[in-house]
């Protein structure tokens, strides 16, 4: 057998197989290592990695010596004749379900059928018709022998298994490797530090990729595998994409925590953090390190230094990301590729971007997820997420991905353990937050009202206005008030990271640089600083988690408290986001009028909302429920942003909520969000 040295192309695209007809024009690009290769087909790159292969067939005809690749279609058939709609039919079905696939992978086709099958012969003309150049088929396949295509028997493995979907063939080392591929999709909206993928070596490692797309200010590459593979695994997230806030440890990869100082000073991770772990476990992959404000602070877009701040997609392009899990929660807006991101929640990591973003994200009761191998902020307060377009694609993975055997221990979060009902024990009662609306309530307050009528209709409830604010102000417990005052919280977000991560970095920094202090984003520059001369004791530490135990103790007493009927008596409801008007990646654009901050405390309101469960531990999630029109100071035009609500239950509720959620689905409430400009 002799290797074509050239692929068949064809663009990609809503294409149809009988539109492919006579010759079409052969060229590609190439850049080979020992392990990957990186390829173009009609100008759409790929990688595929070709030191741990997905099967090998041993062949004598191979030379030893011989190095020679060729793209290559896997198609599998539970049938002992394979017939020409067979083969139309699944080409049809790559091309209509997976991105990565296309006719260019044509070049050589492998059919593999039951035992002693035969391949028909309309079936070998349909596979010409497409130019195929070479076929391949198991040893006991019995191909007509009027065909004029090249044929290559090889010899299967009594243990293996059918493989389909869009390879490379290697023939090297006396046998033919087929090795997965990977599409190259560039990063333009700037939310990814880079892409990666799991190598395949048994071991969990992960490569980084190393190339950039260097047309457009070096945009990093993410690889993405065939939609193909995952097909027949039936695991509960099999062939999920998914992107990973860069605090968390992935095998074989960089843990920058958006600091380049802390990424001079760490190793490559040697193994993956276990929340990232289940994940892969389950099926999904990870396909990149996505990006956050440094050590996921709360810093705004203009403070960002080590790293390029991320784009929002929608409305004029210009809107925030809001902060700490921004690289995750625009990604998911910005790309139909990516399915999932997963991100984190100290104060309001998750959930603003996800309401500046106009998709799904939640912060978890606390305690949901371990958050070992991850970079913490506060352990009593840090919790993960995962952002998501659709709303029961949302609760599928979470209900998949949250175990009660990977729960934080009450010595971390300060709080008791709790039991995680998976039932329709839904609320009795929705309590709208009246210290907590949306601040444009002329633009806003249709699409609030209707959403809350059809809400509580579908689960028959009643409708409760409080002000969360004054109640809390006013009760005997002296810790409630207490927790309302910015040193309690501030001490508990600051306490964990300060000792885990402040002082060991800026003591080997200092080691490393004759006595300096390392460079920092300004949030942590001028916090650290100041903690060198009076920093968080670990009694204050200690008394601020002593008061919040209190406060929460009254919370699920008073105001989130389970009866007889419901998890949650209540579902409180409230805005966390810019509420109508744009919040602008620009400081001076959030000066204007019909602008605001993200992080702008309402009139009235002790605390910020996002708050309220950073405190009291519950369980918060934001839905995209509409859109809104707004003037842009960017484009000069008006421009169409996200309107959300955030939906609180008592901690360990959340399996309720997620079945409450998926109920609003079924009846039209909810509705999966667009990419790019606008949600629906």
């Amino acid at each position: 057998m002799t290797w074509k040295a050239a692929i068949t192309v064809l663009a990609l695209g809503q294409v149809a197989v009988e539109q492919l007809s006579g010759p079409v024009s052969r060229r590609y690009s190439l850049s080979e290592s020992t392990e990957e290769i990186f390829f173009e087909l009609d100008n759409v790159s790929y990688l595929s990695n070709v030191q741990h292969p997905k099967a090998v067939y041993p062949d004598s005809w191979v030379s030893k010596d011989q190095l020679s690749w060729t793209p290559l279609t896997a198609l599998s058939f539970n049938t002992t004749r394979v017939k020409d709609d067979d083969i139309k039919k699944t080409i049809q079905n790559y091309l209509d379900q997976d991105d990565v696939f296309n006719l260019a992978y044509l070049e050589v086709v492998l059919v593999q059928a039951a035992a002693g099958g035969t391949i028909e012969e309309q079936a070998i003309g349909y596979l010409q018709s497409l130019n195929v150049s070479t076929l391949m088929v198991p040893s006991k396949v019995t191909v007509p022998s009027s065909t004029s295509m090249n044929v290559v028997y090889i010899t299967l493995d009594a243990q293996s298994q059918p493989v389909e979907g869009p390879f490379v063939a290697v023939a090297k080392q006396n046998a033919i490797h087929l090795c997965p591929v990977w599409r190259l999709y560039s990063d333009q909206y700037s939310v990814f530090l880079q892409g990666s993928y799991d190598s395949g070596d048994g071991r969990g490692t992960h490569r980084a990729v190393g190339l950039e797309n260097t047309r457009f200010f070096e945009q990093p590459l993410i690889p993405v595998p065939s939609r193909v593979y995952s097909w027949k695994d039936p695991r509960p997230l099999a062939g999920a994409r998914v992107g990973v806030k860069d605090l968390f440890d992935v095998k074989g990869l960089q843990t920058t925590g958006g600091s380049k100082a802390w990424t001079y000073i760490t190793p490559i991770a040697n193994a993956t953090a276990p929340a990232i772990q289940r994940i892969i476990d389950l099926g999904g992959h990870v396909v990149g390190k996505q990006k956050l404000a440094q050590f996921a602070s709360a810093a705004d877009p203009w403070l960002w230094q080590d790293e390029h701040y991320p784009f929002n997609p929608r409305g004029d392009g210009w809107l925030t990301c809001s902060a700490s899990s921004s690289g995750g929660g625009c990604s998911i807006a910005a790309y139909d590729w990516l399915d999932f991101a997963i991100g984190t929640d100290t104060g309001s990591s998750m959930r603003l971007p996800a309401a500046v973003a106009g998709v799904y994200g939640q912060r978890p009761s606390q305690g949901m997820m371990s958050l070992d191998l991850a970079l913490p902020v506060s352990h009593p307060s840090d919790t993960t997420g995962v952002f998501s377009r659709d709303p029961k694609k949302w609760a599928r993975f979470a209900k998949a991905w949250y175990t009660t055997t990977m729960q934080q221990s009450s010595n971390l979060t300060g709080l008791p353990s709790y039991d995680v009902p998976d039932s329709n024990q839904f609320p009795s009662r929705l309590v709208y937050l009246s210290d907590f609306g949306p601040q444009n309530q002329a633009a806003t307050a249709p699409i609030w009202e209707s959403f809350i009528s059809n809400l509580t209709q579908a689960f028959n409830m009643t409708v409760q206005t409080i002000n969360l604010t004054a109640i809390a102000q006013s009760v005997s417990e002296p810790s409630v008030p207490t927790m309302l005052e910015d040193k309690t919280m501030k001490t508990i977000w600051t306490w964990d990271q300060w000792s885990i991560i402040g002082k060991p970095l800026l003591r080997t920094w200092a080691s490393l640089f004759d006595g300096r202090f390392p460079p920092l984003d300004p949030t942590h520059r001028g916090q650290w600083q100041g903690f060198l001369t009076n920093p968080v004791t670990e009694d204050e530490f200690q008394q601020a988690l002593e008061t919040r135990a209190k406060a929460v103790t009254w919370f699920e007493n008073s105001i989130l408290y389970s009866t007889n009927n419901s998890c949650s008596e209540s579902v409180l409801v409230y805005d966390i986001g810019p509420g109508g008007f744009p919040s602008y990646r620009e400081d001076a654009l959030n000066k204007l009028p019909n602008t605001t901050y993200v992080y702008r405390k309402p009139a009235g309101a002790a605390i910020l909302g996002a708050t309220i469960c950073p405190i009291f531990g519950c369980a918060d999630y934001t839905i995209p429920i509409g859109e809104v029109p707004y003037k842009s100071a960017v484009t000069l035009k008006t421009e169409i942003m996200p309107v959300t609500m955030n939906m609180v239950v008592k901690r360990g509720c959340d399996f309720v909520l997620f079945n409450m959620i998926e109920k609003l689905a079924d009846e039209g409430l909810l509705r999966s969000v667009k990419t790019g400009k606008n949600l629906f």
